[in-house]
């Protein structure tokens, strides 16, 4: 299982902060596919992004060393480092071939969501990861959104790799009255099923999320629920295709374990695990 990976206490610290939006890199979420290394998305405003790096781009190598065979867990570790460091990475894009990025480490402080309200009367929700600041954050913007009387919402979760299972939910409480927003499955049979609340404050506003080969797992879960439940309309690329759960095991040592423990249902029955997510437009 790709999924399932063994944390020292230094990758479980590391980890952490990923979620919590703080650590020294160049802020690119990495995946495998197909056992090849690949960029999922790149953070706002990260070093990564503002070098040109896109989600699907293959590492071949981190400072010359090939990465064949290499976990993700590794690949991540030889990519961090100090801040005002330089890591070298080879990138095969396409079939552009290879190309060498030079990329400056910074130390990455990146809130979860980004919002503003058009002139035109549009509100704009970027949400770049599901952390632990996500469902405050999107209830704040929600808020101001109602309060201004927006006539429409526009969700971007292009390359947003995922995170909390219940920020997913919670985010889908927004739009969703005591509706299926997901269901775990393990050897077939559901064992959970995780409803939204009762106060949607942007019940019945249009709404449309942009998604993207970048967007996985969590960003899945929001957007088949709004999708299924008819509250969002899908606009953009296919999704990465992520529909299993992990949960954290904590270790004696300080390390962890993240392990699969079920798989994902949209709340039409869906499970999208390779094949993603196909936007209506």
């Amino acid at each position: 299982d790709p999924y399932t990976v063994y944390f020292n206490k230094k990758e479980a610290d590391e980890f952490q902060g990923d979620l919590e939006g703080s650590f020294q890199g160049i802020g690119a979420e990495l995946g495998k596919r197909n056992d090849a290394l690949v960029v999922i998305s790149t953070l706002d405003e990260s070093p990564a992004k503002k070098a040109g790096l896109l989600a699907g781009d293959v590492i071949v190598s981190v400072n010359g060393e090939d990465t064949n065979g290499w976990s993700v867990e590794k690949t991540v570790n030889k990519i961090r480092g100090d801040k005002g460091t330089v890591v070298k990475l080879m990138i095969l894009r396409g079939d552009q071939g290879v190309k060498e990025f030079a990329i400056t480490r910074q130390a990455i402080t990146n809130p979860s969501v980004r919002s503003e309200v058009t002139a035109d009367n549009i509100g704009i929700l970027r949400i770049s990861r599901f952390g632990e600041d996500t469902a405050s954050l999107s209830s704040m913007a929600a808020q101001e959104f109602k309060s201004k009387g927006v006539k429409g919402v526009i969700v971007d979760l292009r390359g947003n790799g995922g995170g909390y299972l219940d920020a997913a939910r919670d985010l889908a409480s927004l739009w969703l009255t005591d509706k299926v927003v997901v269901t775990e499955r393990v050897g077939g049979k559901v064992t959970d099923t995780l409803r939204s609340g009762n106060d949607a404050p942007l019940a019945g506003i249009k709404t449309v999320v942009l998604v993207d080969g970048g967007s996985a797992s969590a960003s899945e879960i929001l957007a088949g629920a709004l999708s299924d439940n008819g509250a969002a309309t899908l606009v953009g690329e296919k999704t990465f295709g992520k529909g299993s759960v992990q949960t954290i095991v904590d270790l004696g040592s300080g390390g962890q374990v993240k392990v699969t423990i079920a798989k994902w249902y949209t709340p039409n029955g869906k499970n999208i695990s390779k094949e993603g997510i196909t936007p209506k437009v």
